[in-house]
């Protein structure tokens, strides 16, 4: 069935249902933003738009699909012929996909949603702002499900496996009863955890239910006398389950999370409202005092430990060691051999996955060539992908989910002789990464404040680019993960300001992208550590905990400063340091002319 097809199916039941307008978001029954479960990639599904933000909204007359300025160009392509326009999100003119729906809603009409995958904050407020068109909302339907017939994939069922205290630094007991202090303070009966990574960090589990990233379909209930793990049983092996039962955890099956939900009564509630699924909400009963708050979590998580740190930093050396060895590969065979986006990051994926402790890559690698690097989450497959040749640059954004720690680096490579353009830009793109890994700020800044020294050299020439400057980074947990951020603009409701502070790991990555003709970006991971503490304040920076070398052929120092130069040349001195006793000789002297001191 072709989209059309599909999209008129969705309207002729959207019609059998009484719904004039029907919402399909990106989202799971945790409201995970990015990464989830095929079982529930409806979007992509309805629309033929893979990229992995985003919602669709449907009416009898009109289809749209909502996604922001990372997947714009690739959105573009994957919609067309299918009669779903393309609503630019944050973009002049265009409406959120939630101000269409209420500017659409006739009066007395029906929106209808899958209430498992619409956060609770969303369906209070549509609540709220319907009744003045006497609007109603239908959360029990599954349109897609009804479609998704023959080939919907199944929830997952792979097995839990135990992350254990030398690479978390913490055991079960010591993070239950950090947590349970927070609970105290907030004198919370009950804290209920949605999110999918929070029962992992708790608990010290992992899982492989999602693509890329180590995790368990799983719910978490916490009270101060009770520990309770909601997960599909099938799951827990004998390892596992004598473990939970060691640090008294209670598992009860995955949907049993509902019906425990409804026994309590005039109690005091902690749950993000941002993160409860519609359904879980109305189970809760009305004489109970909900605090709508972020799990403790969600900062304990961000904030790594020493051991974390430690671990996360043994990581980023073998996947420096690796990364050295596939640009060598590179460079040595591009024009001796045949290559393209398939095959090189084949073996970029093999080279990785010979590293101790490896799980699995933390994202689909992104090797894009060309004009294919400017869309920013671009995908190469068997049947559409480049070839590569001996000119312009090969964009690879890449990571590896280790036992110690997650990475994601991204360098931009050059095949051969660039243009001046060419240099210019990727130049300007580094100096403002070295801006912002050189920081140094007082304690309460946040990520919207720091975004204008990676932007900065890029809007001095009119060029931006669509995405946030940086995102956190878990510990063997999400790739993306929040709730600290390095982005510009106002803080939102969605999207609140949160302060950097000791501990939490964050990308590096400005970019320029340019339709059809050239991607570049360069990211570094980095933590927030320590500065000078004086009558100002705490002071922090950043330490810089990824070992690649710059792509020293394409800058052209005519457009850095001297403290840039200088900067390249300390970090370039750390990389080989670092990474040159993991190499052969010839590795080694590969990597020393890599490195070499810059002048101007």
């Amino acid at each position: 069935m072709d989209t059309k097809s599909k999209i008129a199916t969705l309207r002729k039941l959207m019609k059998e249902n009484k719904i004039d307008v029907y919402y399909i978001p990106n989202e799971d029954d945790h409201l995970s933003e990015e990464f989830t479960a095929d079982y529930y990639k409806s979007k992509s599904f309805i629309s033929g738009f893979k990229g992995e933000s985003g919602c669709v909204v449907v009416t009898q007359k009109f289809a749209g699909l909502w996604t922001d300025g990372r997947y714009f160009i690739q959105a573009n392509k994957e919609l067309k012929g299918s009669g779903i326009k393309l609503m630019k999100m944050a973009q002049a003119g265009v409406p959120t996909a939630m101000e269409y729906i209420i500017d659409n809603i006739p009066k007395g009409g029906v929106v209808g949603y899958d209430g498992r995958v619409v956060s609770a904050t969303t369906t209070i407020y549509l609540e709220k702002v319907l009744k003045e068109k006497k609007a109603k909302l239908k959360t029990n339907l599954d349109l897609v499900n009804e479609i998704w017939v023959s080939d919907r994939p199944a929830m997952p069922l792979e097995e839990l496996f135990i992350l254990d205290k030398k690479y978390t630094g913490e055991s079960i007991a010591e993070r239950v009863k950090r947590v349970r202090k927070e609970m105290e303070k907030k004198k919370a009966d009950v804290l209920i955890l949605t999110a999918l990574e929070d029962p992992c960090w708790l608990l010290n589990i992992r899982g492989l239910d999602v693509a890329c990233t180590p995790l368990s379909y799983a719910f978490s209930l916490i009270t101060k006398n009770q520990v309770i793990y909601y997960v599909d049983k099938r799951k827990v092996n004998k390892e596992v389950n004598k473990y939970f039962k060691d640090n008294k955890v209670i598992v009860k099956e995955y949907d049993e999370l509902e019906k425990d939900i409804k026994k309590y009564h005039k109690k005091k509630i902690w749950i993000s409202l941002n993160t409860l699924n519609t359904n879980l909400y109305n189970a809760i009963a009305k004489d109970n005092k909900i605090i709508n708050q972020a799990s403790p979590i969600a900062l304990f998580r961000a904030m790594k430990n020493d051991i974390e740190i430690k671990n996360i930093k043994n990581a980023h050396i073998k996947d420096g060691v690796t990364m050295v060895k596939f640009i060598k590969w590179i460079k040595e065979n591009i024009g001796v051999i045949d290559m393209d986006e398939v095959s090189v990051q084949n073996h970029l994926y093999e080279l990785r996955e010979k590293n101790e402790n490896y799980i699995h890559p933390s994202f689909p690698t992104i090797c894009a060539y060309g004009g294919n690097a400017a869309m920013m989450h671009y995908s190469a497959t068997e049947k559409s992908h480049a070839k590569i040749n001996k000119k312009g640059f090969l964009l690879v954004d890449s990571g590896g989910t280790y036992k110690d720690g997650t990475t994601d680096i991204t360098r931009t490579i050059a095949l051969g002789k660039l243009t001046n353009e060419e240099k210019k830009l990727y130049t300007l793109v580094l100096k403002g990464h070295l801006a912002l890994a050189r920081a140094k700020f007082l304690e309460g800044t946040s990520g919207n404040n720091l975004d204008i020294l990676a932007r900065g050299p890029l809007w001095n020439i009119n060029i931006d680019y669509q995405c946030g400057t940086g995102h956190g980074v878990g510990h063997v947990l999400g790739v993306h993960e929040g709730p600290h951020s390095i982005r510009w603009g106002l803080p939102t409701i969605s999207r609140p300001a949160v302060s950097l502070r000791k501990g939490m790991v964050v990308t590096n990555e400005p970019g320029v992208y340019m339709s059809d003709k050239l991607g570049i970006r360069i990211e570094n991971e980095l933590v927030v550590v320590e500065d000078e503490k004086n009558e100002y304040g705490q002071f922090l920076k950043f330490e810089d905990i990824t070992y690649c070398p710059y792509e020293l052929d394409a800058i052209d120092v005519k457009y850095l400063d001297d403290i840039d130069i200088q900067d390249i040349n300390a970090y370039h001195k750390k990389v080989y340091k670092t990474i040159s006793p993991y190499l052969c000789e010839k590795g080694k002297a590969w990597l020393k002319k890599a490195t070499r001191e810059i002048k101007r």
